[in-house]
């Protein structure tokens, strides 16, 4: 990759890392479900007017809309209210990870390799610890929740990885037309039944929060992710997402003067290793492999 392209992989990296601080922000004000489903609106409308239908099955577009939309963001907008920090959502919720590697077993009968076993159990040793720590930065709801949330992305991260020549923003923009309807009824049940008198008692910092995470972390940073992978081989940017939970647990403590436990310290740093060694593993072991004869033949 060229150092433009390594700029603006770091920079979605940096979007996606403050977009769980971002987030903290407009939970200060709007109940998760109705926020969920504002930061959808605003991508779909009026975006699909102009942007083509993907070519891909409509199914495909309903079942990342539910899968991602719904259940992910609800499950995850919903932890994050009162349940867990932004910086320890930002780390568990790259479970997704590990379920997606374990369902493209399951589901597509791809093989597993000894480097993404072995990070794996190294992950859930590190993801374990946060069931057992009492500080207060997530409780057991909120991470169960968002390892819940995990799961649905890894869902529909096996429907998106068996499309083909799909554009990535044409896709993410008519996939936020989904959720808005189902987020919002559920919103009127359980939320609120004065959403319009809610939304006009929000401030300014509301508003830019959804802007946020709606126009810079959807539109503008997916945009930048499609060309990425166009331009690029898969297994040359995708590496860089390694690095979000890490700007995430930064800009939680920069931003909202989030504090980490030494058991939350150690739960993130096997969780960041085992991510590490089930991605880049394999490529790791290679050049080990290969460095061992070349320093055997120099003695």
């Amino acid at each position: 990759m060229d150092i433009r392209s390594i700029a603006l992989a770091l920079l979605v990296v940096v979007i996606w890392g403050l977009n769980f601080s971002v987030i903290k922000f407009g939970l200060d004000e709007l109940p998760p479900l109705l926020f969920s489903g504002l930061r959808f609106l605003i991508v779909a409308v009026p975006a699909i007017l102009i942007v083509p239908f993907p070519k891909t099955s409509v199914w495909n577009v309903l079942g990342v809309g539910l899968f991602l939309g719904v259940m992910k963001f609800g499950l995850l907008f919903i932890a994050m209210q009162e349940d867990a920090s932004a910086g320890i959502s930002s780390l568990l919720l790259q479970a997704q990870v590990i379920f997606t590697i374990l369902l493209s077993v399951l589901w597509l009968k791809e093989s597993i390799s000894r480097s993404q076993i072995l990070g794996i159990v190294i992950a859930v040793v590190g993801f374990s610890l946060f069931f057992i720590t009492s500080n207060g930065n997530a409780t057991l709801q909120g991470v169960s929740m968002i390892i819940l949330a995990a799961l649905f992305w890894a869902v529909s991260n096996l429907i998106m990885k068996q499309m083909s020549s799909v554009n990535l923003l044409h896709f993410m923009v008519w996939v936020s037309i989904v959720p808005p309807l189902p987020l919002f009824v559920l919103s009127y049940l359980f939320e609120t039944q004065a959403p319009l008198a809610l939304l006009l008692e929000t401030t300014e910092k509301t508003w830019l929060s959804v802007a946020y995470v709606g126009y810079i972390s959807t539109l503008l940073a997916f945009a930048i992710w499609g060309w990425l992978l166009k331009n690029h081989q898969a297994a040359a940017v995708t590496p860089f997402a390694l690095l979000i939970p890490l700007v995430g647990m930064l800009g939680s403590s920069l931003l909202l003067d989030e504090a980490f436990s030494l058991i939350e310290s150690v739960g993130a740093s096997l969780i960041l290793v085992g991510l590490l060694i089930s991605v880049l593993g394999a490529r790791i072991f290679a050049l080990i492999r290969q460095k061992k004869p070349t320093e055997q033949t120099s003695q």
